[in-house]
């Protein structure tokens, strides 16, 4: 049932027409940006309110930032589909609603199978006054111990279990994606050096995610 507050009607839903597509609170849209050669902003919802008579329906919404929108910008760990959950709440019209997406956690988004348009992933929160990240720590992984980037191939050591980029460890991709069995510099024994053919290449996947070795 919808609630009324000063004029205003708290709405469990709205159905925005030009997508023919129904919002409730906790969903995740896209928005028309303020200029159209700039991609849709992504917001989740929090409240949709419209006036007495139910029309002028507005969102109260939280803002999901992209990493080149952030203080320190797009750095090469963060994935191309990657966002930050800022505290910048804003209210606008509903009509301005141009789709649906899914954030989803970072442990879902490297279990999927194929990656949609509308497929986003969120590890961090972000503080749009200081540039602050929460959690302030991640998991790296291989030589230049960076955070995991899933757009990024990587190949795991059957020795210490890390994660190696192989422009890391002077390979090309095509002789990753050939490997049959790898061991790091650290691991490696002279006859263990030599990397024969296959596919244990991977990204790293749900249980690979949790084995977090170092953090920073």
């Amino acid at each position: 049932m919808a609630k009324t507050r000063a004029n205003r009607r708290t709405l469990d839903f709205y159905t925005v027409k030009s997508i023919n597509k129904t919002v409730r609170a906790g969903d995740c849209v896209l928005m028309r940006p303020s200029e159209s050669s700039k991609p849709s902003y992504v917001a989740r919802v929090e409240t949709i309110e419209s006036d007495s008579r139910g029309g002028n329906v507005r969102v109260r919404v939280r803002w999901y930032y992209r990493p080149e929108e952030s203080i320190g910008g797009r750095r090469q760990f963060h994935g191309s589909k990657e966002l930050f959950l800022s505290d910048h709440y804003d209210t606008q019209s509903a009509d301005t609603i141009e789709g649906k997406c899914t954030v989803h956690t970072f442990k879902s988004y490297t279990k999927l199978d194929a990656v949609g348009n509308e497929d986003f992933f969120c590890r961090f929160e972000y503080n749009s006054s200081t540039g602050a990240f929460n959690p302030d720590r991640v998991a790296v992984y291989c030589k230049c111990e960076m955070p995991y980037n899933p757009d990024d191939l990587m190949v795991q050591c059957e020795g210490c279990s890390d994660w190696f980029h192989p422009t890391c460890i002077d390979m090309t991709p095509e002789e990753a994606k050939r490997l049959d069995h790898f061991f790091c510099q650290n691991c490696s024994s002279e006859d263990q050096k030599k990397l024969q053919n296959s596919h244990a290449t991977s990204r790293l996947s749900d249980t690979k995610v949790e084995s977090k070795r170092r953090r920073r």
